[in-house]
């Protein structure tokens, strides 16, 4: 597997996870779309470490930081959409108004 091949599939699923994001109405589908995106980053990063630094783990450090901020992210996303499921009763973007008054 080459480099090119490896931003290929990078690009490919960081489009897709950006596709969700703006397509999607749900919560829960809005952030597996973001962790996709996230993922996307994890690839590009271990293909650069792997053909360009190989004898260093830069690469892999910072996809272990970004592996943990995504789980963060999911846990503190979840029990925002729970809490806003129990409240509201949808988890659909466009009927949440919080910020209205």
């Amino acid at each position: 597997m080459t480099l090119l091949m490896m931003e290929l599939l990078s690009g490919a699923l960081f489009a897709i996870g950006l596709y969700g994001v703006l397509a999607r109405r749900n919560a829960v589908l809005v952030l597996m779309a973001i962790e996709l995106m996230l993922n996307a980053v994890n690839i590009n990063l271990i293909g650069y470490a792997a053909f360009l630094d190989p004898g260093r783990v830069l690469g892999q450090v910072l996809a272990i930081f970004v592996i943990t901020i995504a789980a963060a992210e999911a846990g503190l996303a979840l029990a925002i959409i729970l809490r806003v499921y129990r409240n509201r009763g949808t988890v659909n973007v466009d009927e949440i108004n919080l910020m209205k008054w």
